[in-house]
């Protein structure tokens, strides 16, 4: 039988490698930016000053006030820099609130954008943005919000603390896990993500353990921006919605609650996509996939309960609401009842339960 499908490749100049931010000031002359405002959070500011330094007059400055979950408020302060400094471009230096914030400024202004990731958040390849306005989180989507650049420089992720690396990994996989069984799922986005996944899954052992491993930390890199390119490329789920719910709602960190989440997410629709469970199960090398990813996890020493995170008991109700309360495409229908069980049972930390059957 002949596949129909439609696959959209994402319109960004990758520069990846060892040592490759040297190529910064090349990569800022080719977009005709000359007054880059340099992003950055509190905790990687001197990272930001030292990129400043590296690309001299062409920095109009560096603000580091990047922070989790992009609240509007915090982007609208950024602005005033943008144009008090008369920036005509954003190098966005980190992780995912760094990436957020660069993506926030780009949508109001339309400024090229050059990314320098030192995550595997793997935002950096998405048109998607989430950003947070009195507790609730909301995503958009746009042409304007894709970088022009990213520079995928291994060298930067040599620091990364071990727990760190694991659940930003483990967070990159989320995309992955997900994209195999988006309703817009294609066979080059599914390639892509089976990889993304046994490249993390064979990496992510070697840098809990703390291991220097150049291979490792390439492959890991290489992971991120394979399933950053399949959260970009196709629709997300109920994995996605519910992070997005549980992190805007009780403000709990981004990657630790995506890696709390994936195993109970892949259980609730395994029965629905078979085929795309056992894809995730053989990339992990494990038996069944959401047991696997629960495994790998807990195996790795990261945190398995939202309780952990700072999330109350109370809230759980409250998120199963919120979790059915507007409609999206999901494989398996949502149901609020199965829903608020999933959640309970991440809340607690328990391993996953898959349904026997649909009803």
């Amino acid at each position: 039988m002949v596949e129909s499908f439609v696959y959209q490749a994402a319109p960004m100049r990758v520069v990846f490698g060892s040592g490759r931010l040297a190529d910064l000031a090349a990569e800022l002359d080719r977009l005709g930016i000359k007054r880059a405002l340099v992003l950055t959070t509190v905790q990687q500011k001197s990272h930001g000053e030292q990129i400043a330094a590296l690309i001299g007059n062409r920095a109009a400055g560096v603000h580091a006030g990047a922070v989790m979950h992009t609240p509007v408020d915090v982007t609208e302060v950024a602005m005033q820099q943008v144009m008090a400094l008369q920036a005509d471009g954003i190098v966005a230096v980190g992780g995912g609130s760094t990436i957020g914030l660069g993506k926030a400024i780009a949508l109001r202004t339309d400024l090229p954008q050059i990314v320098v990731p030192t995550s595997y958040a793997g935002s950096e390849m998405t048109p998607i943005l989430g950003e947070t306005r009195e507790g609730l989180k909301t995503t958009q989507s746009s042409p304007k919000i894709l970088p022009e650049t990213v520079i995928y420089d291994v060298d930067l992720t040599r620091t990364l603390p071990p727990a760190f690396a694991v659940t930003s990994g483990i967070n990159a996989i989320a995309h992955a896990v997900e994209a195999l069984y988006a309703r817009d799922a294609n066979p080059v986005v599914s390639l892509m993500a089976e990889e993304g996944i046994r490249l993390f899954a064979g990496a992510l052992p070697k840098l809990a353990a703390g291991e220097d491993d150049a291979a490792a930390r390439d492959d890991a890199l290489r992971g991120a921006w394979l399933c950053g390119a399949c959260l970009g490329a196709v629709g997300m789920g109920l994995h996605h919605k519910l992070c997005h719910t549980l992190g805007g709602t009780f403000n709990l960190p981004h990657a630790e609650t995506h890696t709390v989440i994936l195993p109970h997410a892949m259980a609730y629709n395994a029965p629905a996509v078979p085929v795309a469970a056992a894809r995730v199960a053989r990339a992990l090398g494990a038996g069944q996939a959401a047991q696997g990813l629960f495994d790998l996890t807990q195996g790795l020493g990261a945190k398995v309960a939202l309780r952990d995170l700072g999330m109350p008991k109370d809230g759980i109700e409250r998120a199963a609401d919120l979790a059915v309360s507007n409609a999206y495409w999901n494989p398996r229908p949502l149901e609020r009842d199965a829903i608020r069980d999933l959640i309970a049972r991440a809340w607690a930390g328990d391993p996953p339960v898959i349904a026997e059957a649909l009803r």
